[in-house]
């Protein structure tokens, strides 16, 4: 090989030695750079919605949680730890939709005693409707706001024939606004549901099914039949697999849900069943008496003669 190409080669990886180690140098003596976090300044705790909280919606103790909020964001229509009496909200209507994570604020909610208390705890087209109870009739007490119940009517059947008592369920399905005058539920210092004795209660019907339940408190008596909260979803599950209720067609599936819940939430008159007093005992007639022929009285000159329509005259 020649000695200039040697030579040549030679420097050549000797510069390059050279400008490795000045780079090294150079990057070891540097020090790393440093980062910055920059962290959100927290202010206080306010009330947060732990779930999404349609209008209508009786406040609970555990739709609501405490949460830090940024500092910027806090405002005074929120609800902080400090000077907040969580106890009051309880029973509370939402009147504002609210999702969830979402602070809530004083105009968001209603109180007991304020106006249009009743108005935002009612659904949209539904009225409310109040009827008499008793412990026997009211299930103990243990009905309280927020629970869904079917009315069944017990009355006495009377015609041609010995008289029958018969127990119909009437409505099903029927939301608690409120029993007597409270909206939410007694408590003890454990936290547990106290019964207690009430006297009227007041359900959230359509206004067809607010109808029913007038006419059905001048025929008898009315009792109530506490719901499990799974039988709504069976229920409509159900019709919907009948034909009986037909879903709207849509492609969100939040939409949909939606929909199922409203549905699963409205009373039904339709679906009636009944027992009489001969299912009880078998001293007792098992169909109702029949009806009583009408009776038109028919006047010839200054004879009057009452006649019961088929009879053979």
């Amino acid at each position: 090989m020649d000695k200039k190409k040697i030579i040549l080669l030679v420097g050549a990886l000797v510069v390059a030695a050279v400008t490795a180690l000045l780079a090294r140098s150079m990057f070891t003596g540097a020090s790393a750079p440093q980062v910055e976090a920059k962290t959100e300044v927290l202010g206080e705790e306010v009330l947060v919605a732990s779930r999404a909280l349609p209008v209508g919606t009786i406040i609970t103790p555990e739709a609501f949680s405490f949460q830090p909020w940024p500092k910027d964001l806090v405002e005074e229509a929120y609800y902080g730890r400090e000077g907040t009496d969580v106890e009051a909200l309880n029973g509370t209507v939402v009147r504002n939709a609210i999702t969830a994570g979402q602070p809530l604020t004083k105009g968001a909610i209603v109180s007991p005693g304020d106006r249009g208390f009743l108005a935002a705890a009612l659904g949209p087209g539904m009225r409310a409707v109040t009827i008499p109870v008793s412990g026997l009739t009211g299930v103990a007490g243990f009905v309280f706001p927020g629970d869904r119940v079917d009315l069944m009517l017990t009355q006495k059947v009377e015609g041609v024939g010995p008289e029958v008592q018969v127990s119909e369920t009437v409505i099903r399905n029927v939301r608690v606004l409120a029993t007597d005058n409270r909206v939410t539920q007694t408590v003890n210092e454990a936290g547990q549901a106290v019964a207690t004795k009430t006297k009227l209660v007041t359900l959230e019907a359509t206004p067809k099914i607010a109808e029913k339940v007038a006419i059905a408190q001048t025929l008898g008596t009315l009792s109530l039949s506490l719901r499990s909260l799974a039988d709504s979803t069976a229920e409509l599950e159900e019709a919907i697999a009948s034909g009986q209720i037909t879903l709207p067609k849509t492609d969100d599936p939040a939409e949909e849900a939606a929909m199922i819940r409203s549905l699963a939430a409205r009373p039904d008159s339709k679906k009636s069943t009944f027992s009489t007093s001969g299912e009880v005992s078998r001293f007792e007639p098992r169909t109702p008496p029949r009806a009583e022929a009408p009776m038109v009285r028919v006047s010839r000159g200054n004879a009057v003669e009452e006649v019961k329509f088929g009879d053979k005259k």
